[in-house]
């Protein structure tokens, strides 16, 4: 085979390569790392990590001696989102007590994540999961109706400012955790005709006081 033969012949079996390779990426249902990796990401589009397990509405009130009430509010204050004053709550005929209200401010109003099926209602959320790596994936095939077990890495994208500041890590401290490094989860991929898909997500983590994350 002479030189021209020989290099077109290597041209054909590199572009036969390329479309494999092609073909296997854009098959949506295909069993392969970029499948499940685009599946857990839209996933959390829709589900960023925010500071409370429930939706909020405010305003609400607490009492100034209970500093586990107080204290992840007057971090919000500090970065702006909320706004506080003081008054005094009367307990029984003689007795009263100093709480605080805390509402929204504008700056708050405009980072607010309102909840659609609660009017009034919602979350102070600061990212979005993005995948780093698949760790695991259980055997699975590109069938519909196939399923599989994911252990993946991920970092938290698209956090705002007042979620840097060190007084509102301290007061919600699986905010910290989240934007640290890149944490362990876990999901539940199903094939379907339209590709891989979320069927269930677990925590890595164990909520903690002050914070907590919408899975």
């Amino acid at each position: 085979m002479n030189t021209t033969a020989l290099r077109n012949t290597f041209r054909a079996i590199a572009k036969c390569g390329a479309l494999v390779i092609l073909t296997v990426g854009c098959n949506k249902k295909a069993d392969n790392t970029i499948n499940f990796t685009s599946a857990i990401n839209t996933y959390y589009d829709a589900h960023p990590a925010c500071l409370w397990s429930n939706p909020v509405k405010f305003p609400v009130q607490a009492d100034t001696s209970d500093v586990s009430q107080t204290s992840g509010y007057d971090a919000l204050v500090d970065q702006g989102l909320l706004v506080r004053t003081t008054a005094e709550k009367k307990r029984l005929i003689i007795a009263s007590k100093q709480v605080n209200n805390y509402d929204l401010s504008d700056k708050g109003r405009s980072a607010w994540t309102a909840d659609v099926n609660q009017p009034g209602f919602g979350n102070f959320c600061y990212g979005h999961r993005k995948v780093t790596s698949i760790d695991s994936a259980t055997p699975t095939t590109s069938a519909v109706g196939a399923a599989t077990q994911i252990a993946y890495h991920y970092a938290l994208s698209d956090a705002p400012a007042w979620a840097a500041a060190p007084e509102t890590q301290t007061a919600y401290p699986q905010l910290r955790s989240d934007l640290a490094s890149p944490q362990a989860g876990q999901a539940t991929l199903t094939n379907t005709s339209s590709g891989w898909q979320v069927a269930a997500a677990r925590p890595s983590h164990s909520p903690s006081a002050g914070g907590q994350i919408v899975e």
